[in-house]
């Protein structure tokens, strides 16, 4: 995934660039850059490896030692940002958050239309941000360049764009991903989650809508190109990848979990003896599901975090599921002979939560429900780098379908994502005995829209029933 964040301000803005990086730590493990521009100095950037450290350790000396009135930056999960571009469009910071499925063919086209060469990352990559700009530079102006980038891209790209007159923001053509404007006297700031300026003193001024690009100045905000009719935002957001405290769309991601987690309630026969939340991205789901029914919700395992930040996290699966596991704590007089209702986000490969049930049981737990807090995942996304996953097949619903399928290979993926369906609950109970939970039941998708309370056509649900634009 990835998050950014910029500020215009008549004074220095290190101190809220800073910050308002930082707050976006929770959605990207790999990379993390900030750039500036000062009118003596001109621009100024720094970009470091943030795996095994925060970003607070890695940039504290950078903070002290930029200076500028605008300044943009990230933190990304894949490659390095923000880069400075020299082109016939002056000189410019970009950094952006998205996916491009036609990397291909577009890198083909500017080899035809006269382009040079591409930087390849470490791993023979070549640089998405690098290749926005690019596109960017096919065209006269910035405006048209941005603008013919988001038409070009089949995927989605939001960016920021900052040059000496101001810090362009785009949103990406359906809205995948958010955009919000925060102001204050004499600085305005352009973020991924809305909460990462509250504290900096920042009030929110608006949303961007799908496909609008603007420029921010010290002095305001103005649209450069209107927002589009059609909005396809990310589900998954609330569900997940969204910090608590933050908003989309005017909902509230915490209050959405609460929500959902009620909806789960109302449909369940079950009767633990308490009701936990996997820490930390099924305790909102949890909370709601206690309040609905009525179940003490408890803590039954606490999630170590002073020295094992988000950041740390191996790019090798095997270990990531090391390090998840030894995260858990137990409380063991809170799990011995309990039955518990255990409430996650989601469940994708499965491993992980396979693990925690077994390290449950083995602390004494008699029972354990598992409620995912979303839908079976049945397609991998192809609009944000969400997920690590190289295939579908390693999404747990999709290797228990091709079990039940056996020489079938093109299952009615329709009737498996319906969960009136006899395929539907004969998918749930292989994964259930996979597993090895009590009983397995899944957050509805009608259930889930109606937590977030937006219409459905403004919803991107692909990964879940594999419904496209």
């Amino acid at each position: 995934m990835g998050g950014f964040f910029g500020v215009a301000s008549k004074e220095d803005c290190v101190f809220d660039l800073f910050f308002g990086i930082d707050y976006h730590s929770h959605l990207g493990t790999r990379r993390a850059g900030m750039a500036v521009y000062d009118t003596k100095k001109g621009f100024d950037r720094a970009i470091h490896n943030i795996e095994n450290a925060p970003f607070r350790t890695k940039f504290d000396k950078d903070v002290n030692n930029m200076h500028g009135s605008m300044g943009i930056g990230c933190i990304s999960d894949y490659e390095p940002q923000p880069l400075i571009i020299r082109s016939h469009h002056g000189t410019y910071a970009i950094t952006t958050v998205g996916k491009i499925n036609n990397k291909d063919k577009i890198i083909e086209e500017l080899f035809q239309n006269g382009h040079g060469h591409f930087m390849e990352m470490s791993g023979g990559d070549i640089n998405a941000t690098e290749l926005v700009a690019a596109v960017i530079n096919q065209r006269d102006n910035l405006i048209e360049g941005i603008r013919y980038a988001q038409e070009l891209i089949e995927g989605s790209m939001t960016m920021l764009l900052m040059t000496p007159k101001g810090i362009y923001a785009a949103r990406d053509r359906y809205g995948r991903t958010p955009v919000t404007i925060g102001k204050k006297e004499d600085a305005v700031c352009i973020s991924f989650e809305s909460f990462a300026y509250l504290n900096l003193g920042y009030t929110q001024e608006r949303e961007l809508g799908p496909g609008e690009i603007v420029v921010v100045t010290p002095e305001g905000v103005r649209s450069l190109a209107a927002p589009g009719k059609d909005m396809k935002i990310c589900t998954f957001l609330w569900i997940y990848y969204g910090y608590p405290s933050s908003s989309y769309e005017g909902i509230s991601v915490e209050k959405m979990r609460y929500d959902c987690g009620a909806m789960l309630a109302k449909r369940d026969d079950v009767h633990p003896d308490i009701v936990a939340g996997v820490p930390d991205s099924g305790t909102a789901h949890a909370i709601g599901y206690a309040n609905e029914s009525g179940i003490p919700f408890s803590r039954p395992f606490i999630k170590y975090t002073p020295t094992w930040p988000r950041s740390f996290m191996p790019t090798i699966q095997s270990k990531r599921n090391l390090i998840a596991k030894m995260k858990l704590i137990p409380v063991h007089d809170l799990i011995k002979g309990r039955s518990m209702l255990l409430i996650d986000d989601s469940i994708v490969r499965g491993t992980q939560l396979r693990e925690t049930t077994e390290f449950l049981y083995q602390s004494g737990a008699d029972q354990v429900h598992i409620r995912p807090a979303c839908p079976p995942l049945l397609f991998g996304c192809k609009y944000l780098n969400f997920s690590r996953s190289t295939s579908e097949m390693e999404l747990i619903a999709r290797r228990v379908i091709q079990e039940i399928e056996g020489e079938n290979k093109y299952p009615n993926l329709s009737a498996y994502a319906d969960p009136d369906s006899t395929q539907y609950h004969d998918m749930l109970e292989k994964i259930r005995e996979k597993l090895n939970f009590t009983s397995l039941r899944y957050h509805r998708l009608d259930d889930m829209i109606e937590s977030v309370g937006l219409d459905r056509c403004k919803l991107c649900t692909y990964c879940w029933d594999g419904r496209e634009e």
